[in-house]
């Protein structure tokens, strides 16, 4: 029985991508992006996930990422179903800002969307390889998909990567748009020195480091980071060198467990379900 390669299949630019082990750096840098929007970080606050589990809300950042690029086609619609209802309870009275908070609101789900493609394209190109403008465009069309799954409205979405970036540049220029709230300062920690998987600790405070201070400049501002010649020079030396020994690195520590677990799947094993990745 031939497996369902899903939406896409190991010939797209999601896959491409998204199966390096690094989008856990982009995971945590687009986590600082998200919570830097005091809406976004309101639905937080009403859920109060960050405090009772914030590892699992780090995870749950790219669950839907990789369960639509490495899921079946019925794996990826549970997974944004789940979600869709999960929003459809975040809404209310913003505390800090008065304004209205909704989880199914276009531009708080775009705001989401786009900074884990680009925090995700970031450091594919300075850990992997650097990308083409054709490459980075196909892309963010077939990641259109996954916003369409929890609702975005694809028509009104910017129509290259290049107009998605310069949409969240745009915006965090514009004032109050972020916010240092009390939820910002919770995920600053968390990305910090929260509680993380044993197997994830060793290489966490360098993950965490890389996320601070690859952010763009507004949102440095946000959290009160600094930049420093150490600091630029730790991380641009530490990524090249990341890029440098990739290629001789295993697969079990470059790839990411749905990556090796779809690979498994369509060339061995097609009964394969993806709640069996984490055993790979």
């Amino acid at each position: 029985m031939k497996s369902d390669p899903g939406y896409f299949g190991n010939d797209s630019m999601m896959w491409k991508v998204n199966k390096e082990i690094t989008v856990l750096f982009g995971g945590a840098r687009a986590l600082l992006m998200h919570a830097a929007h005091p809406l976004i970080a309101a639905g937080a606050r009403q859920t109060s996930f960050y405090q009772r589990d914030p590892w699992k809300r780090l995870i749950r950042t790219l669950s839907l990422q990789n369960s639509v690029t490495f899921g079946t086609k019925e794996e990826a619609d549970d997974s944004a179903h789940r979600i869709n209802k999960l929003h459809e309870v975040i809404k209310g009275k913003d505390s800090v800002t008065g304004k209205i908070y909704d989880a199914l609101d276009h531009e708080q789900l775009l705001w989401v969307h786009a900074c884990l493609q680009l925090s995700s394209l970031y450091f594919y190109e300075k850990t992997v390889q650097k990308l083409t403008i054709e490459e980075k465009n196909q892309y963010h069309k077939e990641n259109m998909l996954s916003a369409e799954l929890v609702k975005i409205d694809i028509d009104s979405m910017p129509k290259t990567h290049e107009e998605l970036k310069n949409w969240v540049i745009n915006k965090s220029k514009e004032g109050e748009y972020l916010l240092h709230t009390d939820v910002a300062q919770d995920v600053f920690e968390i990305i910090g020195g929260g509680p993380v998987p044993g197997h994830i600790k060793p290489i966490w405070p360098f993950i965490s480091f890389t996320a601070y201070n690859t952010l763009p400049s507004e949102f440095k501002k946000i959290y009160g980071i600094k930049d420093t010649k150490l600091k630029s020079f730790l991380v641009n030396f530490n990524l090249t060198l990341l890029k440098i020994t990739r290629p001789f690195l295993p697969p079990f520590f470059r790839l990411i467990p749905p990556a090796r677990w779809a690979n498994q799947r369509i060339n061995k094993n097609p009964d394969l379900k993806f709640k069996d990745k984490s055993k790979i």
